[in-house]
């Protein structure tokens, strides 16, 4: 039997997808943009570290707020709109604290819109085929964010970071706007 995908799930992968797209495009320029900003080693340590700590202390206090809650989905949007505005803050970064901070706020950006996607897509995936769906999230999102890796390169290469920063904040619109199209389906 082959796997069947509500609308609710097409668009929350879809949505997601291109939000991984705009995001992964920076991967591992992170390094050379926090360096090109007078950053050093301890500095990108800093910065991925207050990341990831400010990110995993926001999901479990997101997920418990949101937790059974109506507007889980109207959080989710929320969270991939404020990724796609401070995603456009790398723009304004010249030194290590700015670059500290804006990731500090992407932590948060994205712990308040990862929890509230993951339970809208756990709520709509058939039971019948919920390993492979969640293997098709996990799965797609490797993907996207490969190929975003790359384009991102070249745009840095080719371009400017300030080009790929406009790129990557605008992405992250595209997948707000499509992730917003579930509040009218529940409304």
């Amino acid at each position: 039997m082959a796997l069947q995908l509500s609308k609710t799930t097409r668009i929350l992968l879809l949505g997601a997808n291109l939000w991984f797209f705009g995001e992964g495009m920076l991967g591992p320029l992170f390094a050379i943009f926090s360096e090109k900003v007078g950053g050093d080693i301890l500095d990108i340590t800093w910065a991925w570290a207050a990341y990831l700590m400010v990110t995993g202390v926001c999901y479990i206090v997101v997920g418990k707020l949101i937790n059974g809650k109506p507007y889980q989905a109207k959080v989710m949007v929320m969270g991939y709109g404020l990724n796609a505005l401070l995603t456009f803050c790398y723009l304004f970064v010249h030194n290590s604290w700015q670059l500290f901070f804006v990731q500090a706020g992407l932590g948060v950006a994205e712990a308040i819109g990862t929890p509230a996607w993951d339970s809208l897509y756990a709520k709509n995936v058939n039971a019948e085929h919920d390993t492979y769906a969640w293997g098709l999230s996990s799965g797609q999102s490797q993907i996207v964010t490969g190929l975003a890796i790359f384009f991102g390169g070249m745009i840095a290469h080719y371009g400017s970071f300030n080009i790929l920063f406009i790129v990557m904040g605008t992405i992250q619109i595209f997948a707000t706007i499509i992730q917003s199209r579930i509040l009218r389906m529940r409304a």
